[in-house]
Formats: structure tokens, sequence, C-alpha cells
């Protein structure tokens, strides 16, 4: 059985780390393919490029070229890509930014912790959930 696979889409170098670093922590040896912006993330996912569906998107809201809310709004446009589960992982807690995401289609709203400690167990938790 292959690893599960998850995308991750941060245009900030160090989240993407600690992301790596946490999975790694809890020995976890999911396949992932990390983009440092939407378009990005996008683009890997273009039926043309035959790449497989993962079994996770982490995304950003606020990022450079597209940002997390309109490629959470194009995912849920393709009925390939529509039953991925998407996660967005945000340092922002606005209760609009959360209801907007939401109303896109996320499955699951994460404020990134403050805490390398805290992001290992939210890490853990995402893992038993949607993995």
């Amino acid at each position: 059985m292959r690893d599960k696979s998850i995308l991750m889409a941060d245009d900030d170098a160090d989240d993407r780390f600690l992301v790596q670093a946490a999975l790694e922590d809890n020995n976890l040896s999911h396949a992932v393919l990390y983009f440092e912006d939407g378009e990005q993330l996008l683009n890997y996912l273009l039926p043309e490029n035959n790449n497989e569906i993962p079994n996770l998107i982490l995304l950003d809201l606020n990022m450079p070229k597209r940002d997390g809310r309109e490629v959470l709004k194009i995912i849920r446009t393709y009925e390939k890509w529509h039953n991925i589960p998407v996660i967005i992982f945000s340092t922002s807690n606005a209760p609009d930014d959360i209801i907007t995401a939401y109303q896109l289609g996320a499955n699951c709203y994460i404020t990134k912790p403050s805490s390398y400690e805290e992001l290992k167990n939210v890490i853990l938790s995402v893992h038993k959930f949607w993995l």
C-alpha cells in the first residue's frame, strides 16, 4: 500500500519545514509535496499532468499569485478534485476568513499553532481524522 499523499501550499518556507518536521517527529511517512503558492498547486493538479489525486490538501489562505480562497474555489469546481479533503491552515483566525473558507468548500479550518509541540499535536490529529 502506498503512503497517503498530501499537498501543501504555503508561501512561508518555515511553515513548510515545520510541518515536515512534525510529520517526521510523529513517525508519519506520508508523501508530501510542497508548493510556494496556489498557482503551483493548481498546475500540479491539472489533468494533463496526469498526477495522482492527493489524499489531502493543506492550504494557506494568504499567498502570492493565487491565494487559498481562489484555489479552494477552483478545486471545488472540478468534479475530479471535488472530494479531496481541503484543510485551510492559516495564521488568520478572523471570523470572516473562517466563514468564507467553509462557504467555498473547506472541510476544516485550522489556525496555525503558536508552538512546535502544538503543531505536532495538530498534525497527528489531522493524520488520525483525515488519513
